[in-house]
């Protein structure tokens, strides 16, 4: 038996019912469950951090909490960053404190990533004092160009639409440092190649070390934890989606875009903790980043276009509720991608050579694309039973036996879970023939992408033409910025970095 301590936690899509099972569990566990006094929910939703802003971060009104205590939920002020890093430290600290109590800690919340860091330890970089001994050398080879933009990074990633140049030379700057963990960014990726620069600076070594590091420490759990994934079929969620922003509408959505978009504009934003730098009014919010911070939230950005027009009109509003509601859709699309591709193998592999009954992470499916009575048949009391099975350490059920869906979403194919071997898997290759620009090469993921790209309608034709003109074919695949030598081997590579830094 695991000398672990429990914890549940509760991971899916936006608005499939996460809370309301997390408070309909943590209600169960009130009425005494094998000697546990009741339990804790602890947020694990990036964008319910932060005070106020109820509407536009979906927060489960207090009065639907059913007394049950939230944690780490409305702490923070909507102009300061929070980052998974911090997130987990004080998820801990809940956790403890929650145990101590004899309460079981429920996570919930749909940033699978957070709670993904919260699981499996030892995979977020940490500060160094020093550079390491590869970076330091690679630095002084730096040329001036590119030493003085790795000294003064830009605090917001580019677009590469608007300033492709700006784009490739943050690529080139990080080929230079760490060429492995360049090759899995496509050099529009700003927000990735920044990412890793800032690895890079706040580290003092390059991701790939870090990766070859994490490499070599295996992959085991910080709590026996019961993961429930809430589910619900995308054709019938995205209605409910749907019919909710026209809800949030009502209830005072644009009444809390309207605050974000002053406190974007407010001096205030110039602290160390804000997002956006000290400006004026509507160039203020012109220059707020939206891939950090509360400014993320869905919705926020969808209405800049209504919000910024000297004469809002109807045409203006309707196409924002579209944006946010297919910008809603997608979020969900993501959510369900990350758990079948991220969490699951992670689990998997930690899981590997137990049997569910044994397993220190069993993880459940639990059905919920239909609501009312089968909510109650299908979620709640699955559920319970699930959780007393595992809180009283008894045989658990196969969690494929649950559903169809359950055996279908859970089944997921062999994927590793080695952060060399994922992205060796994912390297970018640049395309000669499709590349019309030289300055903006055309790259595709090697592998399987690149044998559909190489078979594509669009390749054959610019392949064709390459050929008349040369009189044979020239070469079709090569990596971007070859100019520079590659000062890393090749298995050296980085994983996949979530907006927070996140390494794996």
């Amino acid at each position: 038996m695991s000398t672990l301590k429990p914890l549940i936690t509760i991971c899916g899509t936006t608005g499939v019912g996460k809370s309301k099972l997390a408070i309909e569990l943590a209600l169960k566990l009130a009425q005494g469950t094998h000697a546990w006094k009741g339990a804790r929910i602890i947020n694990a939703d990036s964008m319910q951090v932060y005070t106020g802003m109820d509407v536009i971060t979906n927060k489960v009104p207090v009065a639907e909490r059913m007394g049950v205590e939230h944690l780490l939920m409305d702490f923070k002020q909507p102009g300061e960053q929070y980052v998974v890093g911090q997130w987990v430290q004080d998820a801990i600290k809940a956790i403890d404190e929650t145990h101590r109590m004899d309460k079981i800690p429920i996570i919930v919340g749909g940033t699978s990533y957070w709670i993904q860091h919260l699981i499996f330890p030892n995979r977020l970089p940490t500060p160094a004092q020093s550079l390491s001994d590869s970076v330091a050398k690679s630095i002084a080879n730096l040329p001036p160009e590119l030493l003085e933009l790795f000294n003064a990074l830009p605090e917001h990633p580019p677009s590469a639409a608007s300033h492709p140049q700006d784009a490739m030379l943050l690529h080139k700057l990080l080929t230079a440092l760490d060429e492995p963990v360049a090759q899995r960014w496509h050099w529009r990726d700003t927000r990735k190649v920044i990412g890793s620069l800032r690895v890079i600076k706040d580290t003092g070594k390059a991701p790939s070390e870090i990766i070859i590091e994490q490499s070599k420490i295996a992959l085991n759990p910080r709590y026996r934890t019961l993961c429930f994934w809430l589910y619900a079929e995308l054709s019938i969620l995205n209605e409910r989606l749907d019919t909710r922003v026209d809800d949030m509408i009502k209830e005072g959505l644009l009444g809390e875009i309207k605050e974000l978009r002053a406190i974007a504009s407010s001096p205030a934003c110039s602290s160390p903790d804000a997002v956006v730098t000290e400006l004026s009014n509507e160039s203020a919010v012109q220059q707020t980043d939206y891939t950090v911070g509360i400014y993320q939230s869905i919705g926020y950005k969808e209405f800049h276009d209504y919000f910024a027009s000297s004469e809002p009109s109807e045409k203006l509003f309707a196409s924002a509720v579209e944006k946010m509601k297919y910008g809603t859709r997608q979020y969900a699309k993501r959510q369900i991608r990350w758990l079948r591709n991220k969490l699951l193998p992670a689990i998997y592999s930690t899981n590997s050579g137990s049997d569910h009954a044994a397993a220190l992470l069993p993880v459940y499916l639990l059905d919920a694309t239909e609501l009312g009575d089968q909510w109650t048949s299908r979620v709640l009391n699955q559920g319970e039973h699930i959780m007393e099975a595992f809180l009283g350490n008894e045989t658990l059920l196969d969690p494929l036996s649950l559903s169809e869906r359950a055996r279908e979403m859970l089944t997921i194919d062999v994927k590793p879970t080695s952060p060399t071997e994922i992205l060796r898997a994912r390297k970018k290759v640049v395309c000669s023939a499709c590349t019309l620009d030289p300055s903006q090469p055309f790259m595709v993921e090697d592998g399987p992408q690149w044998e559909a790209h190489r078979h594509s309608r669009t390749h054959r034709r610019h392949a064709a033409r390459d050929n008349k003109m040369h009189g044979q074919p020239v070469n079709r695949r090569t990596t971007v910025h070859s100019d520079i030598s590659s000062k890393v081997d090749a298995e050296d590579q980085q994983d996949q970095q979530d907006q927070h830094r996140s390494i794996v």
